[in-house]
């Protein structure tokens, strides 16, 4: 007889309570009333929320975590038994889904992700074959820029969360950050730069900044302050200073500078998914190791080893501002800050890396490549 280990399963515990519910009903039979003196809720209030998510199987990435979660709470949490006749086929591919997600990951992959979907005209796309969701914009040259890529699990989870909506369904669903989204982001960036202040409250400012050898006077400020130096959730501070004009109206940074700038945050943002990035430029060139780039290795690593080659063109200085602002989204007046720096010398030595950058993208890989992932 094959072990039933539907018993031993429980729930994620940041899936929302509305999940429970519709989960509880419709794979375990309790009627409404029977959630509704469990909960202690109304009736009439269980009802909706069970409905709302009847409907919501309508997006994709709802009815396929949806349909995941159910076959890990009954039927698919059984073991199968590979010497049945009408065992399922064990080479075939499995696809990732939020069963197996903690909250603390979902939390880091939005701190990401939602940062980059809270970006004018941002959207995420993925295709029903598609392992991993990309996120896009549109650049100033008009052409479609991918700016974060993220697996189908935590895809999955954010429409569960009611952090992303769909916006246009069909071969290629699209989705949109909600109003659900934006607030989550803001309170995970609080949550973050609160534990920021504790981490360099208790360590100290020198080792906190060790890894840049300048002290860190901004996180020695209050919560309030900190907050106001950041810039909107939005917009890249590379985005704002792109805006900026000359006294002869010109643009501060051309669009090519804009664009390389966007090149290193993608493939920052894809290495991210390989595990964790270091904060500091000499993090990621250990002592006395070469950086060669290694054609076809997995995406992450491959995308590390693109940065890696960046910051060490760029070398220390640069390679730093261009790492604290495009790639963790700094602001100018954070950066200069921490790094010693006079008022308003940020920007001037933003555009000398970026200009580096875009000659080291046009060098190593010329003006078409390499492809994201």
């Amino acid at each position: 007889m094959e072990p039933n280990l539907s018993a031993d399963f429980t729930l994620p515990a940041w899936l929302p309570d509305a999940v429970r519910l519709y989960l509880d009903h419709t794979e375990d039979g309790l009627s409404l009333r029977q959630l509704a003196r469990r909960e202690g809720l109304a009736a009439s209030t269980v009802m909706r929320q069970v409905r709302r998510y009847e409907a919501r199987r309508d997006d994709p990435l709802v009815d396929e975590a949806l349909a995941a979660l159910a076959r890990a709470q009954g039927a698919g949490s059984v073991t199968p038994d590979p010497d049945r006749k009408d065992a399922p086929e064990m080479t075939a591919p499995i696809r990732p889904t939020p069963v197996t997600l903690d909250e603390a990951g979902i939390d880091r992959e939005a701190r990401r992700v939602l940062r980059r979907m809270a970006e004018p005209g941002a959207v995420m796309a993925i295709a029903p074959e598609m392992q991993k969701a990309a996120v896009l914009r549109t650049g100033r040259d008009g052409k479609m820029v991918q700016t974060a890529v993220l697996d189908r699990a935590v895809a999955q989870a954010f429409a569960l969360k009611d952090w992303i909506g769909v916006r246009k369904q069909g071969r290629l669903t699209s989705y949109e950050i909600t109003t659900q989204g934006r607030a989550a982001l803001k309170r995970l960036v609080e949550e973050e730069d609160r534990r920021r202040q504790a981490h360099h409250g208790a360590f100290g400012l020198a080792e906190a900044a060790a890894a840049f050898g300048t002290a860190d006077p901004v996180e020695a400020e209050g919560g309030a302050a900190a907050r106001r130096l950041r810039y909107t959730l939005t917009e890249s501070p590379v985005a704002v200073l792109a805006r900026r004009r000359d006294k002869d109206g010109r643009a501060f940074l051309e669009p090519e500078l804009v664009q390389a700038a966007e090149r290193l945050r993608e493939d920052f943002e894809l290495a991210h998914i390989g595990g964790r990035i270091p904060q500091g430029w000499d993090g990621f060139l250990p002592a006395g190791e070469m950086v060669e780039p290694r054609p076809g290795s997995a995406a992450p690593l491959a995308a590390r080893d693109r940065v890696a080659l960046a910051l060490r063109d760029l070398g220390p200085g640069l390679g730093d501002v261009a790492l604290r602002v495009c790639c963790h989204l700094e602001g100018l007046e954070v950066a200069e800050k921490r790094m010693g720096w006079a008022a308003r010398s940020g920007k001037i030595v933003l555009r000398i890396a970026l200009q580096r950058l875009r000659r080291h993208y046009d060098e190593t890989y010329g003006r078409a490549g390499p492809l994201i992932g």
